[in-house]
């Protein structure tokens, strides 16, 4: 207490000492003078910080009390026992046992015959694998109201060794195929001595051909594909052909886009022995070579629904035969928007490209072109196309184009002139083989097309297209259809059944027939105009599956029955069917 006084008397003195010292403002302090030597700058470390838990020096403050805690554990009997939780079992199907191989045969009327055999070897698990694939189709029968054989084949065997590996893989694959057909398109009231002159016709007609192919494809690296093929194609009167074709792309990406650039080589070589039908006298032959280099820069950018690619095509293109070049520049530009997701998408682009044409490629569409055909390239000068395509429903698509193309030189097929007075080796100077005739021709072309997908058990498609040319020569384009149009089914049953149906239709098309005459240029050969009328043709499969690795299957062709002419003078066959017996395995 006695210090409590003593601290506050203190005070009161201290507040009477400044009391006295305001009262003598009046009083005269004089003056001095003071020097400032440097303006003052605070700094931080001059404020004091203030303490968020001051120290405490009252000696009243009291003084927490240590305290000591133990715990004594008292054990408690339980007989609680946790019973261990188990999830509902699911019943799933057992996985569909898959076969690497199978082999299939069948027969039917016409003579046909099927065969069809397939295998596949995998190795190094995995990483390496061999497959061997044969297949024939032939048949020997014969059409009505046609005096030569309608015979046909068609074989092929591939093999191919392919290895991958985490960043690579590349493949080897080799072939041969023989096909042989005959010129049975003759139309006997047109020769000069009739049935005298088919008699001593051989119309047969074999095509062979030899492919060797290489392809490589990295991952993770600038380089990303590259392909080589090599072939060679012949037939029965000494016409040959060689052809090589490389292809290499490169990537490089560019912050959000990615810049690609292709390389593109083709040469193409071949011989023929014989002359064209127009000349009288069968004493030349016909010699072609073409190659065709060209490189493929392209920009790819993705803007959330935006795909756009921007490119070009730069091309050379060398008549090696005639020492002959041409430099072409074509567009090359893709773009697609998903305007609402993937129900509406639109769709649009532009391309071009100088295509290399072979005898192989024509034999393959034609069958019963001559061994005496004009071979160039065709000038693709644009190919331009809009459309829409997307889901109406979750199992019905659509798809909507319209299109407009610009070709030079675009090869069509039309009828050799009858042309008896030569005396070639082969029975095809008769009006019943074709040759190629080029033309400029302008295409305006509308498709649309529907897919149906209501489960995985069935699919339905139909599609349609109308063409309209316009000619450089105001011909016609011969034996190209104005209106096509197909329908796809596809069926299978839990319990085995399978079903699958094609319906397909093809428009009118022009052709015509000449005669050659001596002294007459060949665009002035006696000719009449032919229209082939359109046909439909109607071919189902239907099959069962015994076990999983035994079915049985038919099928039926043209099943309307109607000999139409695929091709001027060549009636196909009427109702064929055709049943067999199909065998997965493993070996």
């Amino acid at each position: 207490m006695m210090k409590y006084l003593i601290r506050n008397a203190g005070l009161v003195l201290a507040l009477l000492y400044a009391g006295t010292g305001l009262a003598q403002d009046d009083e005269d302090l004089g003056t001095e003078t003071v020097t400032v030597v440097r303006s003052y700058t605070p700094t931080v470390s001059d404020a004091r910080k203030i303490k968020t838990l001051p120290s405490l020096t009252d000696s009243i403050v009291l003084q927490k009390k240590e305290v000591n805690y133990q715990i004594n554990s008292v054990p408690v009997a339980s007989t609680f026992t946790p019973a261990k939780g188990q999830a509902a079992a699911v019943e799933r199907e057992a996985p569909e046992k898959l076969f690497n191989s199978y082999a299939s045969l069948g027969l039917g009327n016409y003579n046909n015959a099927l065969a069809d055999f397939y295998l596949s070897r995998d190795f190094d698990r995995g990483n390496k694998r061999i497959d061997v694939g044969l297949n024939h189709l032939s048949s020997r029968g014969d059409i009505d109201g046609t005096p030569l054989d309608t015979d046909f084949y068609n074989t092929g065997l591939d093999v191919t060794y392919s290895e991958r590996d985490r960043d690579w893989e590349w493949s080897a694959a080799g072939g041969v195929e023989h096909r042989r057909y005959n010129w049975y398109g003759v139309d006997t009231t047109l020769l000069l001595n009739g049935t005298q002159t088919v008699a001593g016709i051989d119309e047969v007609q074999d095509y062979f051909r030899g492919s060797l192919e290489g392809k490589v494809h990295m991952e993770e690296t600038y380089f990303t594909d590259a392909g080589l093929t090599v072939s060679r194609f012949w037939d029965a009167v000494e016409s040959a052909e060689n052809r090589l074709k490389f292809n290499a792309a490169f990537e490089f990406p560019i912050t959000e886009e990615s810049f690609g650039l292709g390389i593109e080589l083709d040469y193409l070589g071949g011989h023929f022995e014989n002359a064209p039908q127009n000349q009288f006298v069968n004493d030349s032959d016909i010699d072609y070579q073409y190659l065709i280099a060209g490189i493929r820069p392209g920009l790819l950018m993705l803007r959330d629904n935006l795909k756009l690619r921007l490119g070009a095509r730069i091309v050379t293109g060398l008549d090696l035969e005639n020492n002959e070049n041409n430099f072409y520049i074509y567009p090359s530009v893709e773009a697609s928007y998903n305007v609402l997701e993937e129900n509406v998408i639109a769709y649009g682009g532009v391309d071009g490209g100088l295509d290399q044409n072979s005898y192989y490629d024509f034999s393959q569409v034609n069958p019963f072109v001559s061994p005496t055909l004009e071979v160039t390239p065709t000038d693709r000068q644009y190919e331009a196309y809009l459309g829409l395509k997307g889901q109406l429903t979750p199992s019905v698509s659509y798809n909507l184009k319209g299109s407009y193309t610009a070709e030079n030189f675009r090869p069509l097929f039309i009828l050799n002139p009858i042309n008896e007075a030569r005396n070639d080796e082969k029975g095809y100077i008769y009006g019943n083989s074709f040759r190629v005739f080029y033309d400029d021709i302008r295409t305006l072309g509308v498709f649309g097309e529907l897919q149906f997908s209501v489960n995985r058990n069935f699919s339905l498609g139909v599609n349609a297209s109308v063409y309209e040319y316009d000619t450089e020569t105001d011909n016609p384009a011969w034996n190209l259809p104005n209106l096509e149009g197909s329908l796809t089914l596809d069926y299978q049953n839990d319990s085995g059944w399978y079903l699958g149906a094609n319906l397909f239709y093809v428009g009118e098309r022009e052709d015509f027939a000449s005669r050659a005459q001596p002294g007459v240029p060949p665009n002035q050969f006696p000719a009449q105009q032919l229209t082939l009328d359109g046909y439909f043709d109607a071919n189902v499969r239907l099959g069962y599956h015994i076990n999983p690795q035994l079915s049985i299957f038919a099928r039926g062709s043209n099943l309307a029955g109607n000999e139409y002419q695929r091709w001027a003078n060549f009636r196909v066959q009427g109702l064929q069917v055709l049943g067999g017996v199909s065998y997965k395995f493993d070996l």
